[in-house]
């Protein structure tokens, strides 16, 4: 039997729209080059020229927020409570189990952008791929938003979930999902559209918020689900383990056994 696995993680990289304005990542490059000057306090009297072709080493300074690239959201990101009244846990506190286990892909590309998926287009979703939902597998869901990453439109692209579809899958024992949008919600550039329109609050985040009932994590930014099948994989998702923290970096992958 070989494994196989598939890369579900978009790069941290500059000058891609990933992310609103202000919010994007910012990396700055130092080569080898450049950074003697960075080694030689470490050995006094040390020259450039004495190290091989001199060159010292390679590094980048990073500025990010927890949201950034392909992440792992905990429930202290949704809101200050979990489990009707519990208090929301964060990132360093998500149970590992949760992020290591079989896989059900669910595949909403042909909604349009801004559409608020239901719980009866997940249980239809389901029927179609033949799979029915057991406790603690990841469901990650496919939209149009990934063929539009690294796109200027991508922020505002993909279906998103809304309250009944997340509580459906809660419901049944899922606590870790996923998107290859730039939130589980739909783009807010269509919610505040109908807010605008109904005075609702309950529309906002309603996707998110559904974690003050039943806590759960989701993965956002995804990349390439459309190479992944209805079921029959495992997905890896451990997040860095960052204090107190709304949310952590990850290196998503699809595992499968073949």
């Amino acid at each position: 039997m070989a494994r196989r696995f598939v890369d579900l993680s978009i790069y941290l990289e500059n000058d891609v729209v990933s992310d609103p304005v202000p919010f994007g990542p910012k990396i700055t490059y130092f080569d080898h080059q450049q950074t003697f000057e960075q080694m030689a306090p470490f050995f006094p009297g040390l020259k450039k020229e004495d190290l091989p072709d001199g060159e010292a080493w390679a590094v980048e300074k990073v500025e990010l927020i927890t949201h950034n690239g392909t992440h792992l959201d905990a429930p202290y990101h949704f809101h200050s409570t979990m489990n009707r009244g519990e208090r929301a846990i964060a990132i360093d506190e998500v149970p590992l189990d949760w992020c290591f286990q079989p896989g059900v892909k669910l595949d909403f590309r042909h909604f349009p952008d801004g559409y608020v998926v239901t719980a009866k287009d997940v249980e239809a979703e389901l029927r179609r791929i033949g799979h029915e939902l057991k406790p603690l597998e990841i469901v990650v869901v496919n939209t149009r938003a990934g063929s539009r990453y690294g796109n200027d439109d991508y922020v505002n692209a993909g279906c998103g979930m809304g309250y009944e579809a997340t509580m459906y899958l809660l419901e049944r024992g899922v606590r870790l999902t996923g998107t290859d949008a730039w939130s589980w919600d739909a783009p807010f550039v269509y919610t505040a559209e109908k807010y605008k329109e109904t005075l609702d609050p309950s529309i906002i985040w309603e996707g998110h918020k559904a974690g003050r009932d039943i806590g759960y994590c989701h993965l956002e930014k995804l990349h390439n689900l459309e190479a992944l099948p209805g079921d029959g994989f495992t997905i890896a998702c451990f997040p860095m383990k960052i204090r107190g923290a709304s949310a952590g970096w990850t290196r998503a992958v699809a595992i499968f056994d073949e």
